[in-house]
């Protein structure tokens, strides 16, 4: 007996992520939370340089600036809510002092400029399509920063202009790093801010454009179709009903991990784990012999593992 739909999946033969690959993602939280695994097994990855990006323009504009060596100055900051923002990127940026923030921005935008040369794989997570555009510069932004909607413009991009940004993003990432593996997915996380319809038809948005794009080294990978078919249920969502749970997370990394990471990998991947719990172990007497044992142990198993990755830290 069957008790739900599965979607199919084919594990790739080439271009699978390793412990020698470079993995960079951007895009809105779902990228975090897929992020933080490959964090936590200790593979080699950097995420949203920017902070969390919602929409593809954000992504776009991050990686152009990246590409042609932006220079942030004071005229892209602007003070309000007792902080310093800037429109191209999320409020994790933001500081109490303007010169602080434009060199963060600096740093992060040359950053994000050898990540993109250096990648082997590039995970784009998309959100939303839709935009805010703020009315004295109809400029495209990043982030709000909580100033007054009056400000802005709200905006849904159409297919065709999302098609066409994604095109900009893959054709920006080939100029610099031609072999690099691009893969595209949708965020499984409702953003009902927007109307419970006008997510849906963002979604659509997101999705048509995606698909119009993928072919020669990009991909589709399906986390909002797991979410919302295989995990058609309110126990795996968090308590807003809006964000995956835990479990949901999990499983779909679990079949991310089946698609786009080399079986070699998991070897490595349970060592890893193994040592991630060891040092999160709570003895009940820190002091006897036999904690003192496991915690030798466990030394070995981490100078043993960071003799082979030496970008291993822990």
């Amino acid at each position: 007996m069957k008790l739900k739909t599965e979607i199919p999946f084919v594990s790739n033969e080439i271009g699978l992520v390793d412990y020698s690959s470079e993995v960079l993602l951007f895009g809105s939280c779902f990228s975090e939370n897929i992020g933080e695994k490959l964090e936590y097994f200790k593979f080699k990855s950097h995420q949203n340089p920017f902070g969390i990006l919602f929409h593809p323009q954000a992504i776009y504009n991050l990686i152009e600036n990246a590409i042609q060596h932006k220079i942030y100055t004071e005229s892209d900051v602007f003070f309000h809510n007792e902080q310093w923002h800037c429109f191209d990127a999320h409020s994790k940026l933001s500081h109490s002092s303007k010169t602080n923030l434009i060199n963060q921005l600096n740093t992060q935008v040359v950053a994000t400029g050898n990540y993109v040369k250096n990648a082997s794989h590039i995970i784009i997570t998309l959100g939303t399509a839709w935009v805010y555009s703020f009315t004295e510069s109809d400029n495209v932004v990043a982030n709000c920063h909580k100033v007054s909607q009056k400000q802005f413009k709200k905006v849904l991009l159409s297919v065709d202009e999302i098609s066409n940004t994604l095109r900009n993003i893959l054709t920006q990432i080939r100029s610099v790093n031609y072999n690099a593996t691009v893969i595209f997915t949708v965020s499984p996380v409702r953003h009902l801010k927007d109307g419970f319809i006008e997510n849906s038809q963002s979604k659509a948005h997101l999705l048509a454009a995606i698909h119009a794009v993928v072919s020669n080294k990009s991909y589709y990978f399906p986390s909002y179709e797991i979410m919302m078919d295989e995990l058609r249920d309110y126990r795996f969502y968090a308590e807003d009903m809006i964000h995956p749970n835990t479990t949901a997370i999990n499983y779909i990394w679990e079949k991310f991990q089946k698609v786009w990471l080399s079986p070699d990998t998991s070897k490595i991947m349970n060592k890893v784990d193994v040592v991630q719990k060891g040092m999160k172990h709570k003895p009940f007497n820190p002091s006897s012999e036999a904690h003192l044992k496991f915690l030798k142990q466990l030394e070995i198993k981490k100078e043993q593992l960071q003799n082979q990755f030496a970008h291993m830290v822990f």
